[in-house]
């Protein structure tokens, strides 16, 4: 027997040794919760054969049993709130096999050649990971994909029993068909571990005590029902706390199995693919906090993440010299050629992507609407420089500041902001009321947007509780908890948000006044195009006019690029 395989026998061992722990800890519970019925039926039976007789042992019989009765209803209670709780899911996107046969040829072969048992469906998810989710609760087992073990010698229950195998998006883009099937590897060989009956067992348990604990902590219930589950929820959290030091070891002895086991497939080109793992994942970091996230706030959600990912990464690799020698794998198959439909697979992620990280809603509406590449830098960062502006003047309005154009008072310009900035309303005065005018105006209209929470962490409300609407809807899963579930910035200070409006109206009055253009940059965001070169030198200037009312720098810089402050700018 070979050093991979000695050592993954030891972490199955392992592994096994933690799941008996666990389901000795549930023998136990039960033991202490049939213990009452146990002693009753001994006080019966002394009776019954002439022993322990007398009005004092009949009151400690009929006690035992009346505390025997309570007990075992109050188990029942806990057992059916623990069994009917709907344990958490992870959001994705289904990928049906006629949606992509290829990719589940290649992960079946994998498992082939694993000699593990296949996961029973793929599944997308917009950020760049991939683990194996168990789905067998009744609750969930209507869920999409169909089962990738073919053929008569298939047993039937797999497809109930197996584990989904979700797949982080970014990677189908971004890796070529090799390295996915490297990266994917040790995943696939985790189903190995899952099929054993004490390992599932074990995780069942778990999971239907996190379950529980969840259920009883929801909101909008009565105090009728609230009670019980309340009391359930209580149980299940002492028998979770004593479980979490086996289970997080358990897992940990089945990743490292898996872990062993892949070593024979593909171990070479593993290594390499996991450097593309975190090039994407910095990649798409960059994407979402400096691309998307200006286009969630606007009501627009980017189409085409996963190939934005592509762009972004290869301006990365333009950038840092660590990324050199990209371009060689560019010439191999990618991933994302698996899918039968990538475009279709991009535009489910990205709109998921868009409700995970923001809040957004679940369809299209009038206020969301999806947005190309293409047309980006007109819906998006135009559209965000303008409604800044004008929501800046509407501030300065509130707060009495005069207009700065002697030929049109009523006409918006530069000069009223950096006037007002730069004199009386500098630090410590009237732009402290500035700031905190458009703090609160935003916040304001995010709270007023339908559907959809801010970028700041304010998101929505999932409309209907765990376990309405069809089980294969991914959007359906999450219950009625806050979104977005990981906002991807803090909120924003009144600071901040007053130097991310001077900007944009310093923008609109560069496009209006001297031929600049909006762009877009794959790794900053919104950009200011003049003469078809991008200006990242914006920041500075507006920072030293907010925090120290000092507006020379900034008149140098608007001298450079041509702009007239005292000419009228277009609001939306």
């Amino acid at each position: 027997m070979s050093g991979i395989d000695v050592g993954e026998e030891l972490g199955a061992r392992a592994a096994q040794a933690r799941a008996l722990a666990l389901l000795r800890i549930r023998s136990r519970a039960l033991a202490v919760a049939i213990l009452p019925a146990a002693v009753a039926v001994v006080l019966f039976a002394a009776d019954a054969q002439g022993h322990l007789a007398g009005p004092a042992w009949d009151a400690v019989r009929w006690t035992v049993l009346g505390v025997a009765v309570v007990v075992l209803l109050v188990t029942v209670l806990v057992a059916v709130s623990v069994a009917r709780a709907r344990p958490a899911m992870s959001p994705t996107v289904p990928v049906p096999e006629e949606g992509a046969p290829d990719l589940y040829r290649l992960v079946r072969d994998l498992a082939d050649r694993l000699d593990v048992p296949a996961p029973s469906a793929i599944a997308l998810t917009p950020d760049c990971d991939s683990w194996l989710e168990d789905r067998t609760h009744r609750a969930l087992r209507k869920g999409p994909g169909a089962s990738l073990r073919k053929g008569p010698g298939a047993p039937v229950e797999d497809a109930d029993t197996a584990p989904v195998l979700v797949i982080g998006s970014p990677f189908l883009w971004w890796m070529r068909v090799a390295e996915l099937r490297a990266v994917l590897a040790p995943v696939v060989a985790g189903t190995g571990p899952s099929a054993h009956p004490d390992i599932a067992a074990a995780r069942r348990f778990v999971r239907g005590l996190d379950a529980a604990i969840a259920d009883a902590a929801a909101p909008g219930r009565g105090p009728v029902r609230g009670a019980p589950l309340a009391f359930a929820g209580w149980v299940a959290r002492l028998l979770l706390r004593a479980c979490r030091g086996h289970a997080a070891e358990m897992e940990r002895c089945v990743a490292a199995a898996a872990s062993m086991r892949a070593q024979t497939v593909d171990y070479g080109l593993r290594i390499a693919a996991q450097e593309q793992v975190g090039l994407a994942y910095a990649g798409w970091d960059r994407l979402l906090t400096r691309v998307a996230l200006p286009a969630w706030r606007m009501g627009r959600w980017p189409s085409r993440l996963d190939a934005g990912v592509v762009s972004a990464l290869t301006e990365l690799s333009r950038r840092d010299r660590l990324a050199d020698g990209f371009a060689l794998r560019l010439g191999e198959r990618p991933a994302c050629d698996l899918l039968e439909e990538p475009g279709v697979a991009d535009e489910a992620a990205s709109l998921l992507a868009a409700r995970l990280f923001h809040g957004g809603p679940a369809e299209c509406g009038p206020g969301w609407a999806p947005v190309d590449w293409q047309q980006y830098p007109d819906e998006v960062v135009d559209r965000k420089w303008r409604s800044e502006a004008a929501r800046l003047h509407r501030v300065l309005d509130t707060l009495g500041v005069p207009r700065a154009s002697a030929d049109d008072p009523a006409v918006p310009t530069l000069a009223r902001v950096m006037e007002h900035l730069s004199g009386a309303g500098g630090p410590g005065g009237p732009g402290e009321a500035l700031a905190a005018g458009i703090g609160a105006a935003v916040a304001r209209e995010e709270a007023e947007a339908p559907g959809h929470g801010g970028g700041q962490g304010q998101g929505g409300q999932v409309q209907g509780a765990a376990g309405s609407g069809p089980a294969d809807d991914p959007l359906d899963l999450w219950g009625p908890g806050p979104l977005p579930l990981f906002p991807l910035q803090p909120p924003r200070t009144g600071t901040e948000l007053l130097a991310d409006h001077v900007a944009a109206m310093v923008c609109c009055a560069a496009v209006d006044t001297a031929g600049a253009a909006p762009g877009l940059d794959w790794l900053d965001g919104p950009a200011l195009l003049v003469g078809g070169e991008r200006r990242a030198d914006l920041a500075a200037p507006v920072l030293s006019l907010v925090e120290d009312g000092d507006p020379d720098p900034l008149l140098s810089w608007l001298a450079e690029v041509g702009v007239r402050s005292d000419k009228p700018v277009r609001l939306v």
